[in-house]
């Protein structure tokens, strides 16, 4: 097994993990912020892994092949994982944002930073 090869099974492998924590942790965590935290970050570092996996085998194949299809798909997979680091933190701030303006409370919370600064600004 070649050394490009082995780097592309162990940025898969991650991905996989990474993938299979954030699914465990939608289903075992008590409330709506620690299930988006959960699916929110493993999922983010589940899909940068599997880009870098694209990617990698992208450009090995254009190393072999000189085919420009390859390094296409593997400029294309980089600006879908820039759009994916701006997208995903965002969407979960909103999510969470909003599961809060209508009262959804943390199961275990002792405090809500959230609601004393709201309080302050009003």
């Amino acid at each position: 097994m070649t050394w490009p090869i082995l780097v592309i099974l162990v940025l898969l492998i991650m991905s996989m993990i990474f993938n299979a924590l954030g699914t465990i942790g939608l289903h075992r965590f008590p409330d709506v912020y620690t299930r988006l935290h959960a699916a929110t970050k493993c999922t983010t570092f589940g899909t940068i892994f599997m880009t870098f996996t694209v990617m990698a085998h992208s450009i090995r194949l254009y190393v072999i092949t000189e085919e420009a299809k390859f390094l296409n798909m593997a400029i294309h997979t980089f600006i879908a994982l820039i759009a994916l680091l701006v997208t995903n933190p965002t969407g979960a701030h909103a999510i969470s944002r909003a599961a809060h303006k209508m009262g959804v409370k943390p199961k275990r919370a002792v405090r809500d930073d959230l609601k004393d600064k709201e309080s302050e600004v009003n």
